[in-house]
């Protein structure tokens, strides 16, 4: 190959790769956020969830990223590991399609297709016009690139010693590894695929030469998801290690079948003398039968992530948040991006309430009784509660940076609105908690009415906390109401109870102290109950916002 190859492939290899991320892209913008809203109501059912993963693939034209989504899903808690594996199953056979349409050979006619996306990007002012343009622009895109690599190819059929090189991987071992390392290094089975299709079409490379390097590329591309997986909780991980032991199982599989049968032979009859059609044909064998045998062992696979990934003992209890994955941010695929960042600070907020709850109920029991280490405990839950206020905070200013559509930056925008106040109710709870170290200091305490009566306020704030605490969004319809019940409750009485103080203090059954105390206590909690409103109020927002979201907006 002489210099001007070396650039004419690489030139190819570069159209090849941006027709496919123009397409991806189209494709995206065209299906809008109903792919997420389908991943988000996935079931259990093993046949559905490989559908959907086979689906979702096929449009997005890489397994890598429906895979890293499944992680980002997993880790946010938005997807069971049960769930995933099923998924991924239907990654694998999804990602087949591009191969098949390399297979097509309509390079005569790509720039022809190319221009028509161009123009229909350039000329129709639409929105959805546009991302079909882009589907068409980066398929024609896609051709010319593979033409370019097969011409710039095309010399090495001259090349004994490249021949002699070619001709080792019928070695099973080390056209695997091949496979394995150059699909891991451009990071698209597809891609590398579809150059092993180039070299096919050059009449480089036969299919017996080629076969165990196929195989070996269906595991490099699970080191996208490797990638995705660092930093991620447990689940997540083994979630990656399902698609790895997935592609492992199969490639065993195969290479037994290659090795013990006349297989490469039988699947080059089918389309005889087509070889790039050949290999399309066992990338689709090989993802479709390792997923027919290995449908009825899924939750194997699963078990078997359990073990080489066991749940760690004795784990160190830092400061750090519960949910927010940072990673989300890091990769190039925004499917389902804005699904994983609102679903981790929906259960991130809600694991901020549980802290808030406990403390107002703390701030109460000190009132009752004080005690020193009830006391320390309260404080570095507050501590705990500023930090998850300040990580909500960056993450979501994170998120907001990323270009959504509008709906979507104003509903990760209310996560930030709904901390806030949480944080404020945390500040109370430290209020009143003061209050009542200064009265154990002074050997004092309330009378047995006041507090009976800030037992009747606890017991409103907790109620209305309560129905904060949600399990899944379904139960925020209607939460304004449900809150607004108890937030009036506790507005009446504080009314009552601080006519009720003042009549004690007329009649000088406590001291002006303490009754500037009580009074300061009786609006902590009246204060709580507002921002708990405030709190109903944003989820109600993004209960509004979300369904504006799925439904036939786009």
């Amino acid at each position: 190959m002489k210099i001007t190859d070396i650039f004419t492939l690489l030139g190819g290899l570069a159209l090849f790769l941006y027709g496919m991320h123009m397409m991806s892209s189209g494709l995206e913008i065209a299906a809008g956020n109903k792919m997420k809203s389908i991943l988000e109501k996935l079931t259990s059912n093993r046949f559905l969830g490989v559908g959907v993963g086979a689906l979702i693939t096929a449009i997005i034209q890489s397994s890598s990223a429906t895979t890293v989504m499944v992680v980002g899903f997993v880790n946010a808690g938005l997807m069971t590991l049960k769930n995933a594996v099923w998924v991924i199953m239907g990654a694998n056979i999804g990602t087949t399609i591009t191969g098949q349409l390399i297979a097509l050979d309509i390079t005569a006619i790509a720039p022809l297709i190319a221009f028509g996306g161009v123009a229909l990007v350039t000329f129709v002012k639409n929105k959805k016009a546009d991302a079909f343009g882009q589907i068409i622009a980066g398929l024609g895109i896609l051709f010319m690139g593979m033409e370019l690599m097969t011409n710039a190819m095309s010399p090495l059929r001259e090349s004994q010693q490249f021949i002699s090189m070619i001709s080792n991987f019928q070695n099973p071992l080390i056209g695997i590894a091949v496979g394995a390392l150059f699909t891991a290094v451009i990071q698209s089975s597809s891609a590398s695929v579809g150059i092993l299709q180039a070299l096919a079409l050059s009449g480089i490379i036969t299919l017996p030469n080629a076969i165990f390097v196929l195989f070996g590329q269906n595991i490099g591309t699970c080191i996208t998801a490797v990638i995705a997986s660092i930093g991620t909780n447990r689940n997540a991980k083994r979630t990656t290690l399902i698609h790895l032991s997935f592609n492992i199982i199969g490639t065993i599989i195969f290479v037994l079948i290659s090795m013990l049968t006349p297989f490469a032979s039988f699947m080059a009859s089918i389309t005889p003398g087509n070889v790039p059609a050949q290999i399309a044909n066992v990338h689709t064998v090989f993802n479709i039968v390792t997923t027919v045998l290995l449908l009825p062992f899924g939750y194997k696979l699963v078990n078997l992530t359990y073990k080489i990934l066991p749940e760690k003992a004795g784990m160190e209890d830092k400061m750090e948040t519960k949910f927010l994955d940072y990673k989300v941010f890091n990769n190039d695929f925004h499917i389902g991006t804005s699904a994983i960042i609102i679903t981790q600070l929906f259960k991130e907020i809600e694991n901020m309430l549980t802290y808030v709850t406990a403390n107002v109920k703390r701030s109460f029991d000190l009132i009752e009784k004080f005690d020193e280490k009830t006391y320390k405990k309260l404080l570095e839950d507050e501590e705990y509660i500023d930090y998850l206020n300040k990580e909500i905070i960056t993450y979501t200013t994170n998120a907001i940076s990323i270009e959504f559509p509008v709906e979507e930056s104003k509903t990760i925008g209310l996560f930030l609105k709904a901390a806030g106040d949480l944080e404020r109710i945390g500040d109370h709870a430290v209020n009143i908690s003061s209050r009542s170290l200064r009265l154990y200091s002074n050997n004092e305490h309330f009378s047995s009415e006041a507090i009976e009566e800030i037992h009747q306020m606890c017991e409103l704030t907790a109620k209305l906390l309560e129905e904060l605490n949600v399990k899944d969004r379904k139960e925020l319809i209607g939460i304004i109401e449900k809150v607004d019940v108890y937030e009036n409750k506790i507005d009446d009485a504080n009314k009552q109870f601080s006519m009720n103080q003042l009549i004690r203090l007329k009649d000088k059954k406590c001291t002006p102290e303490h009754s500037a105390f009580y009074t300061e206590t009786l609006t902590d909690f009246e204060r709580i109950g507002d921002h708990g409103l405030n709190i109903a109020i944003s989820f109600n927002e993004i209960i509004d916002h979300l369904t504006l979201l799925n439904g036939d907006t786009e």
